[in-house]
């Protein structure tokens, strides 16, 4: 029996369209659709437990993966098998993780799950931008308690002129990547990077990408009608207790309330508020902590919350003393480490990352393999944050879905300052040591110095800065450089980089429905001054790329030669190259672009570079017609000397013994002997042997003819 389905067309306005399908796939879970742009095709479920969890949290969890099967490709590497998630594929799940959690009731614990798979690919389609509608609409098909729909779409701008879910192609031509997500109300989630564009243009483009979230909104409402709502599940709510609420409030807020107020150090204040839970505590007996005591931390926790963000609106003051526009205490260091290509130090407050650069070849160039992307990045960003730096001892279980995250924002946030023609693969690696608020922030400062500090010739110097929002309706306060407490109590984490001419990366999460733009507008404001500051910090600690790299970091050549030759600098199963490279003590990579050999030589001996480019020059060397050379005689024959040319050792010629001198010569040892040097004429190749033909009598003056005697 044909299933009953249901499709809905969302038009982009450009000859382009999705479709949003349901009915036909995957009917056992709570929900599912297929999403479709042009050949391009995604399969979204949800499923829900019936029965919550014993944790006090929505375990939520959102997978994103792509076939290589959609691709019509095989997994690459030994085992044909998709196996764990690309970077790639973490990065999307973050983006539809960030804008659903906070749509789910805060008491829902049911454990919840969330599978995006890419069924179909198709070149001009890229299918993270269709991953939050996918989601959104299997929810919505669902019975499970959601609070609105959502959507995400990808927005760019290509010769002034904003295009929704643009192709890879159009991508590479714009100079806005942002991915937003959105209810119809309010924005809720932001990320992307741009080339140095204004926070009013950045506005607009959030904007204009409401706009098309709207339309995908609607379209999923739609099919929801004509599908057939799910009646919503009943769930068990959490235990609710108001006496006890308002025992710990009365209890505890104005003693919260007069710490947060004293400006004090993580440390002191943590410490304090612990004391203070502890006496809230001493108020139950024995008893009723038993049966109620995850109750009082409950309440505990939520006096905490409003008390620490009253302190803010109240009086305009932070927990640190701090207030809402100023920026910690900032110091850095440059060549902190003896041993590596480039590092720095750079400690803002509580918060300190040290970076490294290290460079390369093309050879160390991050490769790209998946079914919806090809490529390398001759420039990445690895983040790494380990539990000592914020004082706690946990199991190390490989990298996190975070520090792949905040890596990227860093990344994105640096690499187009790089030169287009730097020589280099370049790894930064932050290792945070300390935190207390934004460390992806700190990590883009620590890169900016460890690449100056490195010689690579930036375009311009970057800045970070993370910001924070207290709002309780009528009220609200932008907070500049959060720390990590403001961070969980806020609602808001806005992260922004930038140069002193405009925005290069940013990353927003939007904990509360309806804010408004203009407080947007007044937060990214704030932030450009905020990075301004920290700007100023950087450039005072080194205020420009260092003019070379360091003594013991590999310097590059890059040569260009024809294609016919790379076989000869090879060499029989690249004999000629691996002597080469031993024997110089470089590094040389060659790469066939365009027909033409380009030569990458990497070393820390100058005279083994030289020694690289002489053996190039030697192989690729060609005499003109006519032209003049200086020659070395390297082996006496009978019938003339073998030559080799002194500007490429290597390149030998026979000079015959006719082209030694006008007169006759009966013995070649009377004109010329070995070692000697001498210049001869190119005079191409000879007609008769088809051999190259060199003269040294050709630069002699010619002896008059002797008159024939009567």
């Amino acid at each position: 029996m044909i299933p009953k389905v249901s499709k809905e067309i969302i038009d982009l306005g450009d000859g382009r369209s999705i479709s949003i399908e349901t009915g036909k796939l995957a009917k056992q879970a709570d929900g599912s659709v297929v999403v479709q742009m042009g050949n391009a095709m995604l399969l979204a479920t949800v499923v829900s437990a019936r029965k919550a969890s014993p944790v006090d949290f929505l375990p939520l969890t959102v997978d994103y993966r792509e076939k290589f099967a959609a691709a019509g490709r095989f997994p690459g590497g030994f085992f044909k098998r998709e196996a764990r998630p690309s970077d790639s594929e973490v990065l999307t799940m973050r983006l539809v993780d960030r804008v659903l959690r906070p749509l789910f009731p805060d008491d829902y614990h049911a454990e919840t799950q969330v599978m995006i798979q890419l069924m179909s690919h198709d070149d001009n389609v890229m299918p993270d931008a269709l991953a939050g509608l996918a989601a959104s609409a299997a929810l919505a098909l669902s019975d499970i308690p959601f609070s609105t729909l959502i959507s995400e779409a990808r927005v760019a701008r290509v010769d002034g002129q904003f295009i929704i879910n643009p192709s890879r192609a159009q991508l590479e031509l714009s100079d806005i990547d942002m991915m937003i997500g959105a209810s119809k109300d309010s924005i809720a989630m932001v990320e992307g990077e741009m080339k140095e564009i204004s926070e009013l243009e950045m506005v607009e483009a959030i904007k204009f990408a409401h706009d098309a979230i709207k339309i995908q909104i609607a379209a999923q409402e739609r099919l929801v009608a004509a599908f057939g709502k799910k009646e919503t599940r009943t769930y068990e709510l959490e235990k609710e207790d108001e006496a006890i609420y308002a025992k710990v409030k009365a209890a505890a807020y104005d003693k919260i309330y007069a710490v947060a107020k004293e400006g004090t150090a993580k440390q002191e204040r943590t410490a304090a508020f612990a004391e203070i839970k502890e006496e809230v505590k001493a108020l139950f007996t024995e008893e009723e902590l038993a049966v109620d005591g995850d109750l009082v931390s409950k309440y505990f926790y939520k006096t905490n919350k409003e008390a620490v963000r009253n302190v803010t609106l109240d009086l305009g003051t932070r927990l640190d003393g701090r207030k809402t526009n100023q920026i910690r205490p900032i110091w850095a260091e440059v060549d902190y480490l003896p041993s590596v290509h480039g590092s720095a130090l750079f400690t803002r407050g509580e918060t300190q990352a040290l970076a490294t650069a290290t460079l390369g070849t093309s050879r160390e160039a991050n490769q790209i393999d998946s079914p919806s992307e090809q490529g390398e990045e001759k420039f990445y960003l690895h983040y790494n944050f380990p539990p000592f730096s914020t004082g706690e001892a946990k199991p190390l279980r490989g990298t996190s879905r975070r520090e792949v995250g905040h890596g990227n924002l860093a990344q994105r946030a640096l690499k187009n300052m790089i030169p287009a023609d730097c020589p280099y693969t370049i790894r930064i690696v932050s290792e945070v040591l300390e935190s207390n608020g934004s460390s992806s922030m700190a990590t883009v400062c620590a890169g900016t110095l460890a690449l100056m500090d490195a010689g690579i010739q930036m375009i311009k110097p970057v800045s970070g800065i993370a910001m924070g929002l207290i709002t309780d309706g009528a009220r609200f306060a932008v907070l500049s450089d959060i720390l990590g407490d403001e961070d969980h109590l806020g609602d808001m984490d806005f992260k922004v980089t930038g140069t002193a001419d405009g925005i290069t990366a940013c990353q927003m999460d939007i904990k509360i429905e309806g804010l408004e733009y203009h407080i947007m507008e007044e937060a990214l404001a704030q932030a450009r001054e905020g990075r301004l500051h920290i700007l100023g910090k950087i450039t005072d600690t080194l205020a420009a790329p260092k003019a070379d790299v360091k003594a013991y970091a590999p310097k590059i050549i890059t040569r260009t030669i024809p294609g016919n030759f790379i076989g000869a600098l090879i060499g029989p199963g690249g004999k000629v190259i691996q002597e080469l490279q031993k024997a110089t003590g470089t590094t040389i990579v060659i790469n066939e672009v365009n027909e033409e050999g380009v030569i990458e030589i990497l070393g820390t001996d100058p005279a083994g570079i030289e020694a690289v480019l002489a053996k190039i020059q030697s192989i690729t060397f060609k005499p003109q017609m006519n032209e003049s050379y200086e020659v070395k005689v390297i082996k006496m024959l009978d019938f003339g000397a073998v030559v080799e040319y002194l500007d490429a050792p290597g390149n030998e010629v026979l000079l015959h013994v006719s082209e030694l001198a006008w007169e006759r010569t009966e013995n070649v040892a009377d004109v010329v002997n070995m070692n000697d040097v001498f210049m001869v004429k190119y005079l191409g190749l000879d007609p008769k042997t088809r051999k190259e033909k060199v003269s040294k009598k050709a630069l002699m003056p010619r002896p008059p003819r002797e008159e024939k005697k009567e």
